[in-house]
Protein backbone atom coordinates (compact mmCIF):
# COMPACT_ATOMS: atom_id res chain seq x y z
CA UNK A 1 0.00 0.00 0.00
CA UNK A 2 0.99 3.70 -1.24
CA UNK A 3 0.56 6.41 0.64
CA UNK A 4 -1.25 8.44 -1.97
CA UNK A 5 -2.35 7.62 -5.56
CA UNK A 6 -2.44 11.16 -7.97
CA UNK A 7 -4.84 10.30 -10.23
CA UNK A 8 -4.15 12.81 -13.39
CA UNK A 9 -0.67 14.00 -13.89
CA UNK A 10 -1.59 17.86 -15.32
CA UNK A 11 0.13 20.99 -13.28
CA UNK A 12 -2.65 19.97 -10.54
CA UNK A 13 -1.56 16.45 -9.98
CA UNK A 14 1.73 16.86 -10.50
CA UNK A 15 2.08 20.01 -7.74
CA UNK A 16 0.22 17.71 -5.35
CA UNK A 17 2.80 14.75 -5.87
CA UNK A 18 5.66 17.11 -5.75
CA UNK A 19 4.53 18.96 -2.50
CA UNK A 20 3.17 15.47 -0.91
CA UNK A 21 7.11 13.94 -1.76
CA UNK A 22 8.77 16.65 -0.40
CA UNK A 23 6.49 15.88 2.95
CA UNK A 24 7.48 12.19 3.05
CA UNK A 25 4.29 10.78 1.35
CA UNK A 26 5.15 7.36 -0.91
CA UNK A 27 3.53 8.79 -3.75
CA UNK A 28 2.70 7.64 -7.53
CA UNK A 29 0.92 9.21 -10.20
CA UNK A 30 -1.13 7.38 -12.72
CA UNK A 31 -1.52 9.43 -16.09
CA UNK A 32 -1.98 7.69 -19.31
CA UNK A 33 -1.19 10.48 -21.97
CA UNK A 34 3.08 11.25 -22.30
CA UNK A 35 4.10 14.40 -21.33
CA UNK A 36 3.95 16.91 -22.39
CA UNK A 37 0.08 17.42 -22.46
CA UNK A 38 -1.61 20.27 -24.21
CA UNK A 39 -4.86 22.11 -24.09
CA UNK A 40 -6.77 24.75 -24.48
CA UNK A 41 -5.43 27.61 -21.79
CA UNK A 42 -5.24 31.24 -21.44
CA UNK A 43 -1.03 30.50 -20.83
CA UNK A 44 -1.08 33.34 -18.33
CA UNK A 45 0.02 32.90 -14.55
CA UNK A 46 -1.18 35.27 -12.12
CA UNK A 47 2.00 36.57 -9.36
CA UNK A 48 0.52 34.10 -6.75
CA UNK A 49 0.67 31.10 -9.14
CA UNK A 50 4.96 32.06 -9.83
CA UNK A 51 5.12 32.19 -6.32
CA UNK A 52 3.49 28.57 -6.19
CA UNK A 53 5.65 27.26 -8.56
CA UNK A 54 8.86 28.91 -6.53
CA UNK A 55 7.16 26.90 -3.16
CA UNK A 56 7.90 23.48 -5.41
CA UNK A 57 11.47 24.50 -5.68
CA UNK A 58 10.85 25.39 -9.16
CA UNK A 59 11.45 28.97 -11.66
CA UNK A 60 10.61 27.96 -14.97
CA UNK A 61 11.42 30.50 -18.44
CA UNK A 62 8.02 32.59 -19.59
CA UNK A 63 7.47 36.12 -20.58
CA UNK A 64 7.24 38.43 -17.48
CA UNK A 65 3.46 39.72 -17.42
CA UNK A 66 3.12 43.50 -15.43
CA UNK A 67 -0.22 43.68 -14.99
CA UNK A 68 -3.85 43.20 -16.72
CA UNK A 69 -5.51 45.46 -19.54
CA UNK A 70 -9.65 45.33 -20.42
CA UNK A 71 -10.19 46.64 -24.41
CA UNK A 72 -13.82 47.54 -25.98
CA UNK A 73 -13.67 45.66 -29.14
CA UNK A 74 -15.72 48.26 -30.26
CA UNK A 75 -13.91 51.51 -29.86
CA UNK A 76 -10.72 50.55 -28.06
CA UNK A 77 -11.27 52.38 -25.18
CA UNK A 78 -9.06 51.01 -22.52
CA UNK A 79 -8.41 50.68 -18.77
CA UNK A 80 -5.26 48.86 -17.04
CA UNK A 81 -3.60 48.21 -13.61
CA UNK A 82 -0.32 46.89 -13.15
CA UNK A 83 0.71 43.88 -10.21
CA UNK A 84 1.13 45.63 -7.06
CA UNK A 85 4.41 43.78 -6.69
CA UNK A 86 5.45 40.81 -7.87
CA UNK A 87 5.11 40.09 -11.93
CA UNK A 88 3.21 36.87 -13.57
CA UNK A 89 4.24 34.90 -16.58
CA UNK A 90 3.06 33.76 -19.53
CA UNK A 91 3.90 30.67 -20.57
CA UNK A 92 3.04 27.89 -22.70
CA UNK A 93 1.24 25.30 -21.50
CA UNK A 94 3.22 22.35 -22.59
CA UNK A 95 6.87 24.01 -21.32
CA UNK A 96 5.21 24.78 -17.86
CA UNK A 97 4.12 20.80 -17.82
CA UNK A 98 7.60 19.94 -18.83
CA UNK A 99 9.23 21.46 -15.92
CA UNK A 100 6.67 20.17 -13.52
CA UNK A 101 7.43 16.76 -14.39
CA UNK A 102 10.98 17.27 -14.79
CA UNK A 103 10.48 18.26 -10.71
CA UNK A 104 8.74 14.89 -10.16
CA UNK A 105 10.88 12.80 -11.55
CA UNK A 106 13.65 14.79 -9.91
CA UNK A 107 12.15 14.20 -6.66
CA UNK A 108 11.63 10.29 -8.12
CA UNK A 109 7.92 10.51 -8.38
CA UNK A 110 6.63 7.31 -10.01
CA UNK A 111 4.35 8.20 -13.23
CA UNK A 112 2.36 5.09 -14.49
CA UNK A 113 0.95 5.28 -18.05
CA UNK A 114 -2.41 4.31 -17.04
CA UNK A 115 -5.86 4.90 -17.06
CA UNK A 116 -7.96 5.13 -13.44
CA UNK A 117 -11.86 3.13 -14.37
CA UNK A 118 -12.71 2.19 -11.33
CA UNK A 119 -11.99 3.33 -7.10
CA UNK A 120 -13.62 1.74 -4.77
CA UNK A 121 -12.99 2.60 -0.73
CA UNK A 122 -13.34 1.09 2.96
CA UNK A 123 -12.41 3.17 6.32
CA UNK A 124 -8.43 2.35 5.64
CA UNK A 125 -8.05 2.66 2.24
CA UNK A 126 -8.60 2.98 -1.57
CA UNK A 127 -8.43 0.91 -4.37
CA UNK A 128 -7.84 1.75 -7.90
CA UNK A 129 -7.42 -0.59 -10.78
CA UNK A 130 -5.45 -2.53 -8.85
CA UNK A 131 -3.56 -0.06 -7.08
CA UNK A 132 -4.09 0.39 -3.19
CA UNK A 133 -3.41 4.13 -1.47
CA UNK A 134 -4.19 5.18 1.91
CA UNK A 135 -5.54 8.33 0.41
CA UNK A 136 -6.48 9.33 -3.72
CA UNK A 137 -6.54 12.70 -4.92
CA UNK A 138 -8.53 13.18 -8.15
CA UNK A 139 -6.79 15.60 -10.62
CA UNK A 140 -8.20 14.48 -13.31
CA UNK A 141 -9.49 17.69 -15.09
CA UNK A 142 -12.84 19.86 -15.86
CA UNK A 143 -15.04 17.17 -16.82
CA UNK A 144 -13.25 14.78 -13.85
CA UNK A 145 -14.51 10.92 -14.56
CA UNK A 146 -13.40 10.51 -10.90
CA UNK A 147 -15.86 12.76 -10.04
CA UNK A 148 -18.98 11.31 -12.02
CA UNK A 149 -18.03 7.92 -10.77
CA UNK A 150 -18.70 9.22 -7.36
CA UNK A 151 -21.95 10.58 -8.14
CA UNK A 152 -20.05 14.36 -6.83
CA UNK A 153 -21.09 15.96 -10.26
CA UNK A 154 -23.75 18.80 -9.28
CA UNK A 155 -26.30 19.34 -11.55
CA UNK A 156 -27.54 22.94 -12.29
CA UNK A 157 -30.66 23.71 -10.72
CA UNK A 158 -33.78 25.91 -12.08
CA UNK A 159 -32.78 29.33 -10.50
CA UNK A 160 -29.08 28.83 -11.39
CA UNK A 161 -29.26 27.18 -14.69
CA UNK A 162 -26.08 29.06 -16.31
CA UNK A 163 -25.37 29.73 -20.21
CA UNK A 164 -22.72 26.95 -21.07
CA UNK A 165 -19.15 28.62 -21.92
CA UNK A 166 -16.28 27.57 -24.03
CA UNK A 167 -12.65 28.39 -24.60
CA UNK A 168 -10.81 28.25 -27.59
CA UNK A 169 -7.23 29.08 -28.02
CA UNK A 170 -4.38 29.44 -30.81
CA UNK A 171 -0.83 30.87 -31.05
CA UNK A 172 0.27 33.70 -33.40
CA UNK A 173 3.93 33.97 -34.59
CA UNK A 174 4.27 37.72 -33.60
CA UNK A 175 6.23 39.99 -31.62
CA UNK A 176 3.95 40.72 -28.47
CA UNK A 177 2.63 44.06 -28.33
CA UNK A 178 2.48 44.62 -25.18
CA UNK A 179 3.64 43.15 -21.58
CA UNK A 180 0.17 42.82 -20.11
CA UNK A 181 -2.52 40.48 -20.78
CA UNK A 182 -4.91 41.77 -22.46
CA UNK A 183 -8.99 41.13 -22.23
CA UNK A 184 -10.89 42.50 -25.06
CA UNK A 185 -14.59 42.53 -24.54
CA UNK A 186 -16.96 42.12 -27.56
CA UNK A 187 -20.76 42.11 -26.88
CA UNK A 188 -21.19 38.17 -25.65
CA UNK A 189 -17.20 37.27 -25.67
CA UNK A 190 -14.25 37.78 -24.33
CA UNK A 191 -10.37 37.38 -26.00
CA UNK A 192 -7.53 37.06 -23.94
CA UNK A 193 -3.85 38.09 -24.91
CA UNK A 194 -0.79 36.36 -23.60
CA UNK A 195 2.71 37.27 -24.08
CA UNK A 196 4.27 34.21 -24.38
CA UNK A 197 7.84 34.55 -26.48
CA UNK A 198 9.86 37.34 -28.32
CA UNK A 199 7.65 36.27 -31.36
CA UNK A 200 4.83 34.31 -29.66
CA UNK A 201 0.89 35.43 -28.18
CA UNK A 202 -1.50 33.25 -27.58
CA UNK A 203 -5.14 34.16 -27.68
CA UNK A 204 -7.71 32.36 -25.92
CA UNK A 205 -11.32 33.30 -26.58
CA UNK A 206 -14.17 32.50 -23.96
CA UNK A 207 -17.81 32.40 -25.64
CA UNK A 208 -21.25 30.93 -25.22
CA UNK A 209 -21.52 30.46 -28.73
CA UNK A 210 -20.18 27.15 -30.47
CA UNK A 211 -18.77 28.53 -33.28
CA UNK A 212 -15.56 28.61 -35.52
CA UNK A 213 -12.38 30.12 -33.92
CA UNK A 214 -11.89 32.77 -36.86
CA UNK A 215 -15.93 33.47 -36.52
CA UNK A 216 -15.14 34.21 -33.11
CA UNK A 217 -12.53 36.34 -34.07
CA UNK A 218 -14.21 38.56 -36.10
CA UNK A 219 -16.32 40.09 -33.06
CA UNK A 220 -12.72 41.79 -32.26
CA UNK A 221 -11.42 43.42 -35.26
CA UNK A 222 -8.90 45.58 -33.50
CA UNK A 223 -7.40 42.71 -32.51
CA UNK A 224 -7.54 40.46 -35.73
CA UNK A 225 -5.59 43.40 -37.48
CA UNK A 226 -2.59 42.91 -35.27
CA UNK A 227 -2.56 39.01 -35.65
CA UNK A 228 -0.95 37.19 -38.89
CA UNK A 229 -3.25 35.58 -41.01
CA UNK A 230 -0.36 32.76 -41.65
CA UNK A 231 1.77 32.19 -38.96
CA UNK A 232 -0.57 30.68 -36.15
CA UNK A 233 -1.25 27.33 -35.01
CA UNK A 234 -3.98 24.69 -34.54
CA UNK A 235 -6.80 25.63 -32.40
CA UNK A 236 -7.51 23.74 -29.28
CA UNK A 237 -11.07 24.23 -27.25
CA UNK A 238 -12.37 23.51 -23.91
CA UNK A 239 -16.10 23.18 -22.28
CA UNK A 240 -18.41 23.25 -21.14
CA UNK A 241 -16.64 25.63 -18.83
CA UNK A 242 -18.30 25.77 -15.67
CA UNK A 243 -18.56 22.27 -13.56
CA UNK A 244 -19.87 22.15 -9.79
CA UNK A 245 -19.16 19.56 -7.51
CA UNK A 246 -21.07 18.54 -4.29
CA UNK A 247 -17.63 18.80 -2.51
CA UNK A 248 -13.54 18.39 -2.38
CA UNK A 249 -13.85 15.71 0.00
CA UNK A 250 -15.34 12.23 0.05
CA UNK A 251 -14.05 9.51 2.88
CA UNK A 252 -10.37 9.16 1.25
CA UNK A 253 -10.68 10.95 -1.89
CA UNK A 254 -9.75 14.38 -2.20
CA UNK A 255 -10.29 16.96 -5.59
CA UNK A 256 -7.78 19.34 -6.74
CA UNK A 257 -7.35 21.38 -9.69
CA UNK A 258 -10.30 21.78 -12.47
CA UNK A 259 -11.81 18.06 -11.15
CA UNK A 260 -12.42 20.11 -8.24
CA UNK A 261 -15.25 22.44 -9.18
CA UNK A 262 -14.88 25.41 -12.01
CA UNK A 263 -16.43 28.77 -12.14
CA UNK A 264 -14.77 30.00 -15.42
CA UNK A 265 -11.89 31.09 -17.06
CA UNK A 266 -12.70 35.01 -17.29
CA UNK A 267 -10.48 35.54 -14.34
CA UNK A 268 -7.56 33.73 -15.35
CA UNK A 269 -6.94 31.98 -12.04
CA UNK A 270 -7.30 28.66 -12.68
CA UNK A 271 -3.62 27.30 -12.58
CA UNK A 272 -3.03 29.55 -9.40
CA UNK A 273 -5.69 27.90 -7.28
CA UNK A 274 -4.99 24.43 -8.50
CA UNK A 275 -0.98 25.01 -7.47
CA UNK A 276 -1.86 27.04 -3.81
CA UNK A 277 -4.64 24.06 -3.26
CA UNK A 278 -2.31 21.35 -4.07
CA UNK A 279 -0.03 22.81 -1.42
CA UNK A 280 -3.44 23.11 1.14
CA UNK A 281 -4.46 19.69 0.37
CA UNK A 282 -1.16 17.87 1.47
CA UNK A 283 -0.95 20.03 4.55
CA UNK A 284 -4.25 18.43 5.27
CA UNK A 285 -3.11 15.32 4.59
CA UNK A 286 0.42 15.63 6.86
CA UNK A 287 -1.50 16.46 9.39
CA UNK A 288 -4.05 14.00 9.83
CA UNK A 289 -6.95 15.88 8.37
CA UNK A 290 -8.16 15.42 5.51
CA UNK A 291 -11.76 16.81 6.27
CA UNK A 292 -10.13 20.18 6.62
CA UNK A 293 -9.03 20.53 3.01
CA UNK A 294 -12.55 21.61 2.47
CA UNK A 295 -12.49 24.90 4.12
CA UNK A 296 -8.88 25.01 2.96
CA UNK A 297 -10.09 24.54 -0.28
CA UNK A 298 -12.88 27.41 -0.11
CA UNK A 299 -10.91 30.10 1.79
CA UNK A 300 -7.94 29.96 -1.38
CA UNK A 301 -10.61 29.68 -4.08
CA UNK A 302 -13.17 32.97 -2.81
CA UNK A 303 -12.12 35.62 -4.30
CA UNK A 304 -11.89 33.58 -7.29
CA UNK A 305 -15.54 32.70 -7.31
CA UNK A 306 -16.64 35.84 -5.91
CA UNK A 307 -14.93 37.98 -8.62
CA UNK A 308 -15.55 35.38 -11.02
CA UNK A 309 -19.33 35.20 -10.55
CA UNK A 310 -19.63 38.65 -10.44
CA UNK A 311 -18.27 39.28 -14.20
CA UNK A 312 -20.48 36.74 -15.11
CA UNK A 313 -23.45 38.30 -13.93
CA UNK A 314 -22.32 41.37 -15.77
CA UNK A 315 -21.38 39.81 -18.59
CA UNK A 316 -24.96 38.54 -18.42
CA UNK A 317 -26.87 41.81 -18.18
CA UNK A 318 -27.24 43.20 -21.90
CA UNK A 319 -27.65 46.91 -20.37
CA UNK A 320 -24.23 46.54 -18.35
CA UNK A 321 -21.68 44.23 -20.27
CA UNK A 322 -20.98 47.23 -22.78
CA UNK A 323 -20.15 49.34 -19.85
CA UNK A 324 -17.74 47.12 -18.39
CA UNK A 325 -14.86 48.66 -19.54
CA UNK A 326 -15.74 51.93 -19.54
CA UNK A 327 -16.30 51.71 -15.59
CA UNK A 328 -13.00 50.27 -15.16
CA UNK A 329 -11.88 53.62 -17.15
CA UNK A 330 -13.67 55.82 -15.30
CA UNK A 331 -13.13 54.27 -11.65
CA UNK A 332 -9.58 53.26 -11.82
CA UNK A 333 -9.17 52.84 -8.04
CA UNK A 334 -11.84 49.48 -8.23
CA UNK A 335 -10.37 48.08 -10.79
CA UNK A 336 -6.61 47.89 -9.30
CA UNK A 337 -8.30 46.64 -6.18
CA UNK A 338 -9.51 44.25 -8.49
CA UNK A 339 -5.79 43.49 -10.12
CA UNK A 340 -4.33 43.32 -7.11
CA UNK A 341 -7.26 40.67 -5.15
CA UNK A 342 -5.99 38.56 -8.17
CA UNK A 343 -2.74 39.20 -8.15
Amino acid sequence: MIDLLVVGGGPAGLATAIHAVRRGFDVMVAEPRPSPVDKACGEGLMPSAVHALHALGMSVPGRPLRGIRYLDAADGQYAEARFPAATGLGIRRTVLHQALSARAAELGVPVIAQRIRQVTQSDGHVTADGITARYLVAADGLHSPTRRALGLTARPTANRPGTPRYGLRRHYTVEPWTDLVEVHWAADCEAYVTPLGPQQVGVAILTSRQLPYDDQLANFPLLADRLPTEDRGPVRGAGPLRQRTRCRVAGRVLFVGDAAGYVDALTGEGLALALTAADALVRCLHEGRPQAYEHAWRRLSRNYRLLTRSLLWVRNQPHLAPRLTPAAARFPGLFHRAVSLLA
